[in-house]
């Protein structure tokens, strides 16, 4: 691939109502990222992703958006978010801020004149359809449980409809008056001088035009709306427009959220005739559970792990770019839910950060994941903030498990458990505020906190640093431009070879509580190593290599 300039960030995600509060309400803003912009700039970050902070009812925590071009109050004001823009620019780091455009709020003034109005232009901006024999059109589960149909309020048998929450109707994309409203809204944020977006949910904007039935897959009667109204024929005309009319007029850079994007058809999303810069692929990321089910654990093994990853290198970089992740708002905590046995969670956090921020792509790191944070332990189903786990509580329910089993289901897979403040200090809330805050803190934040690990050699964020700094400066070409190789040694081992022009970096990690042994006779010298104990062609528990080979 030609080399541009998105391939050389280290992105670090910031979910603001849970950042940094600075003026002690209990909630995260923008004068708060603003504040730890130099804790950043030392972890050695260079972009930001922003979750978002337009104005909101905040039904999904600022997913759900009434104003594309005005900040939430809470989070802050205009004259804030370009303060933040010249504060980063000064430390030559980059923002990137979220795109929601396949639904909006249905407290938007666009779906406000549609309610008021049926004969209104605004109607057409979003999906309105009659019902069937006094039930809605069609029996589709939306992601957040329940049908994706609403009924109209004060209208016999009219329906709007959402693929997630029902305050979140969705866009209609098939109205070219509707796009040409979100381009132009696009471009002013990219002329504001924002770097680019990560695009939420973007593979939904295409349904099924035949609205149909399918068989229900849960004892609700329902069937997951997935089949119908993601990564839908015809798509890609959506794609192309977007592109043509926004992105390609800006030098930015696009991170396509794409989950249930087979490999197949990865050359809508990215490479040349791609939408998109790069895509975050969940394959591998979403191997604990089934059909997105919280009540569907799976029993994965590292082999499948590896494989998964390896699948997903090889496969998109063949066609384009890719955004390594390990967490993110929408994920648990990766530690609890990669690292098998809890007396190794530190160690193995440093090992889950060697694995993965040595892949090829833009790495995308998740607050406080550099600081080991651990998932909470919740009593009860109403300590939940998220939407989503209430509707995965009742889910389970009506399935067949029992109130305790769903609880753990929560506790285990929960949005909210990266959506809990970053604690800064062991202080009470963490630092994060001096006020209660919106969501209570996870377990162990006095142990795992900024403070203490800046201050702490051998610590988490030490380690952080120690990778990004191999990765950016010490062996940079190769690390960021050079390609990736399967390199199979064990089952238990996840280890693959980075390759540029004459330079081949193996990277060797054992997620496993046992000792690995393998056979790599072409080392050249050890460049890290993320225990004292090296014995040649073995690996300790939850050990990783980094290694210069001849």
């Amino acid at each position: 691939m030609e080399k541009k300039w998105w391939m050389d960030e280290i992105a670090y995600q910031i979910y603001p109502k849970s950042f940094n509060d600075s003026n002690n309400d209990g909630i995260g803003d923008i004068p708060g990222i603003i504040e730890k912009l130099d804790y950043l700039q030392d972890l050695g970050v260079t972009m930001l992703w922003i979750c978002p902070v337009y104005d909101s009812p905040m039904d999904d925590n600022g997913y759900d958006i009434s104003d594309y071009e005005n900040i939430y109050p809470a989070f802050g004001t205009m004259d804030d978010m370009e303060h933040l823009l010249q504060e980063t620019k000064k430390r030559n780091m980059k923002i990137i801020m979220d795109l929601v455009i396949n639904h909006c709020s249905d407290e938007h003034r666009w779906f406000q004149e549609a309610l008021k109005d049926k004969n209104s232009k605004y109607r057409q901006y979003f999906i309105f359809k009659e019902g069937k024999d006094g039930t809605p059109p069609t029996n589709w589960r939306s992601v957040f449980g329940g049908s994706v149909w609403q009924k109209v309020p004060d209208e016999d048998n009219m329906y709007y409809f959402h693929s997630f929450s029902k305050k979140q109707p969705d866009l209609n994309w098939e109205n070219p008056e509707m796009r040409k409203e979100l381009y132009q809204m696009i471009n002013r944020w990219l002329d504001k001088g924002i770097a680019g977006f990560r695009v939420d949910a973007i593979n939904f904007i295409k349904k099924d035009q035949r609205y149909q039935n399918g068989e229900p897959d849960g004892v609700d009667g329902l069937v997951a709306c997935f089949d119908y109204c993601r990564n839908i024929p015809g798509i890609n005309v959506f794609y192309d427009e977007l592109r043509q009319e926004t992105f390609q007029k800006h030098d930015c850079m696009t991170v396509s959220e794409s989950v249930g994007t087979g490999y197949d058809i990865i050359d809508e999303c990215i490479g040349d005739k791609g939408c998109f810069t790069m895509m975050f692929d969940f394959n591998y990321t979403n191997l604990d559970i089934l059909d997105e089910d919280y009540f569907k654990p799976t029993n994965w093994t590292i082999k499948e792990l590896r494989d998964k990853i390896y699948l997903s290198q090889t496969e998109i970089q063949k066609i384009g770019w890719s955004a390594p992740f390990l967490e993110n708002h929408d994920q648990p905590r990766s530690i609890n839910k990669l690292i098998k046995d809890p007396q190794y969670y530190e160690l193995g956090a440093k090992t889950l950060a060697t694995m993965f921020l040595m892949l090829r792509g833009t790495p995308f790191i998740y607050q406080g994941q550099e600081l080991g944070i651990i998932n909470f332990h919740r009593q009860s189903v109403d300590e939940f903030d998220d939407l989503n786990a209430h509707s995965q509580y009742h889910r389970a329910i009506e399935e067949g498990f029992t109130p305790e089993e769903a609880l753990a289901f929560l506790n285990q897979r929960s949005r909210d458990n990266a959506r809990t403040p970053m604690p800064w200090t062991k202080d009470q809330y963490g630092g994060f505020s001096k006020h209660e805050p919106w969501l209570a803190m996870t377990d162990g934040f006095e142990k795992y906190n900024a403070e203490d690990q800046i201050s702490r050699h051998g610590s988490i964020l030490e380690y952080y640093k120690k990778m990004i700094d191999i990765r950016k400066n010490r062996y940079h070409d190769t690390l960021s431009y050079g390609q990736f190789i399967p390199l199979i040694l064990n089952d238990n081992i996840i280890s693959y070879i980075r390759e540029y022009n004459d330079e081949r970096i193996a990277v060797l990690c054992n997620l496993t509580s046992q000792i690995q042994s393998y056979q790599l006779d072409n080392i050249d010298q050890i460049i890290s190593n993320n225990i004292h104990d090296y014995t040649a062609n073995q690996l300790q528990p939850y050990q990783a290599l980094i290694i210069l080979l001849k």
